[in-house]
């Protein structure tokens, strides 16, 4: 799958684009139709610890999903969006399968 990381008013390291890159290929054994995906990362301003913001955009035939959380870190970040997304796309498998 065809994942672009963007970085939203900050450079992102290597390590940190391989560990989203690996994190998303793992979405393609739920739902083996996904087109690419799109992953913006943000820093919110405010003071608060939990202000990395990881943005999902999954394109797949007919629709795009979006999934975005924020968490105290990218990582953790990324890691739940691909969870929330692994869910959004076995409820369209189960949803495509039933109208076959």
């Amino acid at each position: 799958m065809k994942v672009n990381v963007h970085a939203v008013n900050f450079t992102v390291d290597r390590k940190l684009v391989d560990f989203i890159q690996e994190r998303m290929d793992k979405l393609e054994k739920y739902y083996d139709r996904v087109v690419s995906s799109d992953v913006y990362l943000k820093l919110d301003n405010g003071s608060e610890k939990e202000n990395k913001i990881v943005e999902i955009k999954i394109h797949v035939p007919g629709d795009d999903f979006i999934v975005k959380k924020q968490c105290k870190s990218f990582e953790e970040a990324a890691d739940s969006c691909a969870e929330s997304a692994e869910r959004l796309l076995m409820k369209r498998k189960e949803k495509i399968r039933a109208h076959i």
